[in-house]
This record gives structure tokens, C-alpha cells and sequence, in this order.
């Protein structure tokens, strides 16, 4: 339910009050259905687990639940979401969060873990097997993240972006296949599910510091335009004294999509830091661990493949 709109447009556009951004709210259906499915899904493999006598901790049921079905509930249903139409920072912001913050919250509630102890028999080998599918392989890797984030960005330079917010079913879409896309982005990376060469994980790890500088681009791009890109109509009738102006919008809409793009990668370092350290250890013991005998075979088959 929004409040009513009083005043008229401000000489100086601002940002909402906090009252307005805290009371301004509106129901999406997709976004609905999204939460009763992945509440029941989660919910139902705990249940499943205690029905063999097994014990699945509250603070991770906890952290799924509160953090990130939570913060997907807030961004769908609060003002991001019932702004998403009229303002062009509220619709970026909400696909920014949709796609690397909300992912990230929901991964705390290792969701992954929780499907591969519940299920057995065909339904863990179909979640395996799904986990180590070419789509997630694809997704789940620093080379590809940054790419993709960047390419969905950059829809917010084009009148695509106008089109997308004006249509009913684009945003029911958005409510459902961000979050999706932001899984296959994040799941991998924090269950460890894809197994890396060192070299790869290396490689992964330094990507990661390009992929700093290509997620900025898109924000940076519609911080610095002077003119308006998506050339959406004006807004009609009676506006709030704090609603933006469409040039200024734009600003705030690359603002803080470069902020979240950013600080969303920080997270995925240090997760590559941590698997880099773990793998350079698992690889450093196996070496140690070979006798003279078989680190003199190794060598010698080593120095037979090189031309």
C-alpha cells in the first residue's frame, strides 16, 4: 500500500524518506509463489531428515529462511519492488539484489547440503548429477559470472530497459528468474560442488579482480550519461516532493548499481581465496604423501609427455 503522494516535483530531486521507503509495499504474485515453493522444499527436507532420526541445525534453517527467503520477500514486496514501474534506480537496484545479494543470503542455508542428505537413492544422484551439469559447470565459475552480470547490465543503456519495467509479465519474469540465475552464479562457488585444478582455481581467483572493474561499467556508464537512455515517457499526474527526475533517476540507478556490483564481489574472493588455500594444501599433502620410488615414476612420465 503506498502513501499518498503529496506535493509537487522538487527543484532539487532527493531520495525517499525513510518512513516512505519503510511503508511503501506491493504484492507480486510470482514472487509469492517463489517463497511458498522454495519454503516448502526447504521445510520438507528437514522434515525428511528427522523422520530418520537426524538433526539438521536451526541456524542454518534460520539463515535460509530469515536472511534469504527474508531479504527476497523485501526487495519483491517493499518498495523496490512496488517502485519498480515508476522509478529507474528502484527497478536496477532490485535486479541487482535479485541476482548477487539474495543468492548469496539463501547459500548460508546450504540448501545444496540439505537436498543431498535428504534425498537418496535416484534423487541424490539427479541432484549430483544436476550439480555437475554443463549449465551449472557454465554458471558456476569467476570466468562467466562477471560476463554474464555485465551483459544484463548493460539492457539498463537501451529502451529495453523502459519496455521491461512497463510490462506486467516482465516483472512477474524478473521476480522469478534473477533469483535463479543468481543460484547458479552463487550455489556452486559456496558448496564446492565442481571440482578445479589448481591452475583453474588460480586463474579463477585473478578473473575475479577483472571481474571489480567489468561489473562497474554498466553503473558507470548511466552515472556519466547526460541523457536519459532508456527514453521512457514522463511520468503523469501528481508526484511526490522527493520523486527524482528521469536524469537524476538515471544517476542514482547507476550509483547504486555499481555499489552493489562491487561489494557483491568481495564475497566470491574470499570464497576463491579460501578453496584456492584449501586445494593448494589437499594437492601439497598428496605430493608429500608419494614415496621416492613414485615421485621418480611421476617425474618420468612428466618428462615422456613433454615434446
Amino acid at each position: 500500500m503506498r502513501p499518498p503522494l503529496t506535493g509537487a516535483d522538487h527543484p532539487e530531486p532527493i531520495t525517499p524518506p525513510f518512513i516512505v521507503f519503510l511503508t511503501t509495499w506491493s504484492f507480486d504474485p510470482a514472487a509469492a509463489v517463489v517463497l511458498v515453493v522454495a519454503a516448502g522444499l526447504y521445510l520438507g527436507g528437514i522434515a525428511r531428515l528427522r523422520r530418520r532420526g537426524h538433526h539438521w541445525p536451526a541456524r542454518l534453517t534460520a539463515a535460509y529462511l530469515l536472511l534469504g527467503l527474508g531479504s527476497y520477500a523485501v526487495v519483491s514486496f517493499g518498495f523496490l519492488g512496488a517502485e519498480s514501474v515508476n522509478l529507474r534506480w528502484a527497478f536496477t537496484t532490485r535486479i541487482a539484489l535479485l541476482l548477487f545479494v539474495v543468492p548469496g543470503l539463501i547459500s548460508i542455508g546450504r540448501p545444496v547440503a540439505l537436498a543431498r542428505v535428504a534425498l537418496s537413492g535416484d534423487g541424490r544422484q539427479r541432484t549430483d548429477r544436476f550439480m555437475r551439469s554443463w549449465p551449472v559447470r557454465l554458471f558456476g565459475n569467476a570466468i562467466f559470472a562477471p560476463v554474464f552480470a555485465c551483459v544484463v547490465f548493460l539492457v539498463f543503456l537501451t529502451p529495453v530497459a523502459a519496455i521491461l519495467r512497463d510490462s506486467t509479465w516482465s516483472q512477474w519474469s524478473i521476480s522469478v528468474l534473477t533469483p535463479l540465475c543468481g543460484l547458479l552464479l552463487v550455489l556452486p562457488i559456496a558448496a564446492h560442488s565442481v571440482f578445479r585444478t589448481s591452475f583453474f582455481v588460480t586463474v579463477e581467483f585473478l578473473l575475479a579482480f577483472v571481474a571489480l572493474i567489468l561489473d562497474a561499467i554498466p553503473g558507470l556508464l548511466l552515472r556519466l550519461n547526460d541523457t536519459v537512455l532508456d527514453h521512457a515517457p514522463a511520468i503523469s499526474g501528481q508526484l511526490p516532493a522527493w520523486f527524482p527526475n528521469p536524469l537524476h533517476d538515471q544517476h542514482l540507478s547507476g550509483d547504486f548499481l555499481w555499489f552493489i556490483a562491487e561489494v557483491a564481489d568481495v564475497p566470491v574472493l574470499v570464497i576463491l581465496f579460501i578453496r584456492w588455500m584449501r586445494l593448494d594444501r589437499h594437492e601439497g599433502k598428496r605430493m608429500d604423501d608419494l614415496t621416492d620410488e613414485q615421485m621418480e615414476e611421476l617425474t618420468r612420465q612428466h618428462l615422456q609427455q613433454r615434446p
